[in-house]
């Protein structure tokens, strides 16, 4: 009975910590990325640096597909906000998208022996990753503040 009467607040309180959880990591990935890319040519030594990126990439986008966006449709549903669910239908497309070029990228330099073989390919790709991550976090900007903002001010 006591669960049924929690307030909106802290039903969903626990969204917003995994949504700051998520974009933390999202930092973290950003500064290892960007440090990666800047370094313009690369060695054999440098695989460890390039398999933690995938590693981040990977986490980052799984956090995003199996809990940040289920949690937001699932509070978009407890608020009746049809507009939220079309607009997440809508972006979820878009968004895996970019989400088969950073597993592409991944299947391509998840391993020392990938990475040795197309060490010579990886700015390009860094390059060409750099703006597909950039296209998806504008999405995923705009489903946290069009679907779990709007409702933080409904629960406040």
């Amino acid at each position: 009975m006591l669960e049924g009467c929690k307030s909106a607040q802290e039903r969903w309180g626990g969204v917003h910590d995994l949504i700051d959880r998520w974009l933390n990591a999202r930092q973290a990935l950003i500064i290892n990325f960007v440090q990666l890319k800047e370094r313009g040519e690369f060695t054999p030594l440098d695989t460890n640096n390039i398999q933690q990126v995938c590693e981040q990439l990977i986490d980052y986008i799984s956090t995003g597909h199996f809990e940040v966006y289920e949690q937001l449709a699932k509070e978009a549903e407890a608020f009746n906000d049809d507009g939220a669910l079309l607009l997440l239908k809508q972006l979820l497309p878009e968004i895996q998208g970019t989400t088969e070029v950073v597993i592409e990228f991944n299947d391509k330099f998840d391993t020392k022996e990938h990475c040795n073989e197309l060490l010579g390919a990886l700015p390009f790709s860094l390059q060409a990753l750099s703006l597909v991550m950039a296209e998806r976090f504008t999405l995923e900007d705009r489903l946290i503040e069009e679907l779990h903002e709007a409702h933080s001010e409904k629960s406040a």
